[in-house]
């Protein structure tokens, strides 16, 4: 059996890492349109800068909990694709290979000027240079902002497409393209379980309701049952 999964912030939330609905997270503080868009960037990139730089500090500091580890154990017993939206590297930490990351990683760096991209772990600098073509003060995070296109997109859709379950994991449904999502899978007739802290009102075959950490893992351990 293929599973195609999609999961969003709520799985990520009991590791530490807010979602954009947390009444008091760091979402609340910040104008998106000043730090997660093109144009914001462009205005101020220094502000940029020193919001993800606080993100990604939050996600170095941040260990994976039992959905993660409960779907690293799924895809090693399973062929599983994990398509997220999560910019973390929270699924590879708890055993996930292959990871589709559509809106790309804090861990990443892209210069704005010749694409290149690499790894990155610690704080950018507006005085920082591309290692590719030596520009200073055009690398930034590689995260598709708002108005961007996501990444690996006809990839994720194909796994999905072709899958015999899709599952939506810890996403509300309400940001497209991602929220689209469920609704290819309905017209390829791919079975859909939504696991989620409240049903996003998707049209979904079945929803479970409850903490990522609780309803993931229990699921997981019933296909491996199965199994």
């Amino acid at each position: 059996m293929h599973i195609a999964i999609l999961t969003g912030a709520g799985v990520s939330a009991e590791s530490g890492l807010g979602t954009f609905r947390d009444r008091d997270g760091l979402w609340t503080q910040f104008d998106l349109a000043e730090v997660a868009t093109p144009e914001g960037y462009a205005r101020d990139p220094a502000k940029v800068l020193d919001f993800y730089n606080m993100r990604r500090a939050n996600a170095r500091d941040a260990t994976p909990n039992a959905a993660h580890e409960a779907l690293g154990r799924l895809g090693a017993a399973h062929d599983m694709s994990l398509i997220t939206q999560n910019i973390d590297d929270l699924h590879e930490q708890g055993g996930a290979t292959g990871v589709i990351h559509i809106h790309g990683s804090l861990f990443e760096a892209l210069c704005a000027a010749c694409g290149h991209v690499w790894p990155h772990r610690g704080d950018m600098d507006i005085g920082d240079a591309c290692p590719a073509c030596g520009t200073v003060g055009t690398v930034r995070p590689n995260i598709v902002w708002f108005g961007e296109i996501p990444y690996h997109m006809d990839e994720a859709v194909a796994a999905i497409a072709a899958a015999d379950l899709f599952v939506s994991i810890g996403t509300s449904g309400t940001v497209y393209p991602a929220a689209g999502f469920v609704e290819i899978a309905r017209e390829a007739r791919v079975r859909t379980l939504e696991l989620n802290l409240e049903a996003s009102g998707g049209r979904f075959d079945e929803v479970r309701e409850g903490p990522a950490s609780e309803v993931v893992p229990a699921w997981v351990e019933e296909l491996l049952a199965k199994a």
